[in-house]
C-alpha cells in the first residue's frame, strides 16, 4: 500500500478516527467496541474497518474464547504507512530536545531508564501476554515490525520504519538509547520471563533495526509481509 492510496482511504473522517483510536488503544478492539466509542451503527463501522484492512493499515484477528461466533478484532497492520504529511511540530521538538541533551554515559544511563519507564506505561495493561501484543504496540508507534517468535522462545523483530529518523539524525545515541529502554519497558510488561538480548540500530532512512529477545514464553507466531 502506497502513501497516496492510504491518504485517501483516511480521507474519510470516520476511517481516520477508527484507525487513531486504535493507535491510542495499542491492542486489538472489537468493531463493536470501536462502534460504541464513536457512537455508531457497529454495521456501518465494520464496512470502515474492512476498508482499512483492504489498504493495508489495519489487520484482523479472532477473539479465543465465548461462546457463538468469534468476534473480529482489530489493530493497527504491520505494514501501515498512512500518508499525508508528517506533523513538523513534534519532530522539531524531539530532535531540539535530543540536541540538548548531555550525551555522555551517565546521561544515556538515565535516557535509557527514563524509556524503560515510558515503556511500562505504553504497554497496555489488559492484553494478554503475547507477541502479538508486543507487534500491536510497536505498530500503533508506527515502526511497521514484522515479527518471529520461534519454538525455542526466541523472538526476532524487524523495524521497517524509523518514526523517529529526524531526530535520530540529530543525536543517534540519546535516540537510539532512548527505545532501547522503551523496548526493555515493553518486554517488562509483556514478557517479563524473557530478555533483551540484542538491540542492533540501522541508518533511519534504510530502518531495519533488529531486535531479539531470548526465553519468551509467547507461541509461535510470524508476522508482517511474506
Amino acid at each position: 500500500m502506497d502513501n497516496a492510496t492510504a491518504g485517501d482511504v483516511l480521507a474519510q473522517p470516520t476511517r481516520a478516527k477508527l484507525f487513531a483510536l486504535l493507535e491510542e488503544a495499542r491492542q486489538p478492539l472489537s468493531s463493536e467496541a470501536l462502534a460504541t466509542k464513536l457512537g455508531l451503527h457497529v454495521n456501518g463501522v465494520r464496512r470502515h474497518l474492512e476498508r482499512l484492512e483492504e489498504a493495508g493499515l489495519l489487520e484482523r484477528s479472532k477473539a479465543q474464547g465465548g461462546r457463538g461466533r468469534p468476534a473480529d478484532r482489530w489493530t493497527i497492520g504491520s505494514s501501515a504507512g498512512p500518508g499525508g504529511p508528517a506533523p513538523r511540530a513534534y519532530a522539531d521538538l524531539s530532535g531540539w530536545l535530543a540536541r540538548a541533551l548531555d550525551r555522555g554515559p551517565a546521561r544515556l544511563g538515565q535516557v535509557e531508564r527514563t524509556g524503560r519507564e515510558i515503556g511500562r506505561e505504553l504497554a497496555p495493561a489488559d492484553v494478554d501476554r503475547s507477541g502479538e501484543s508486543f507487534r500491536a504496540v510497536v505498530a500503533a508507534l508506527g515502526f511497521q515490525p514484522e515479527l518471529e517468535v520461534d519454538e525455542d522462545g526466541t523472538a526476532r523483530c524487524r523495524l521497517c520504519n524509523c518514526p523517529y529518523r529526524d531526530s535520530v539524525k540529530e543525536s543517534p545515541d540519546v535516540v537510539c538509547t532512548l527505545h532501547r529502554g522503551i523496548t526493555a519497558g515493553l518486554l517488562d510488561e509483556l514478557a517479563p520471563e524473557g530478555s533483551l538480548a540484542s538491540f542492533v540500530p540501522h541508518d533511519p532512512d534504510e530502518a531495519g533495526c533488529e531486535i531479539v529477545v531470548e526465553g519468551v514464553d509467547w507461541p509461535p507466531l510470524r508476522t508482517g509481509p511474506s
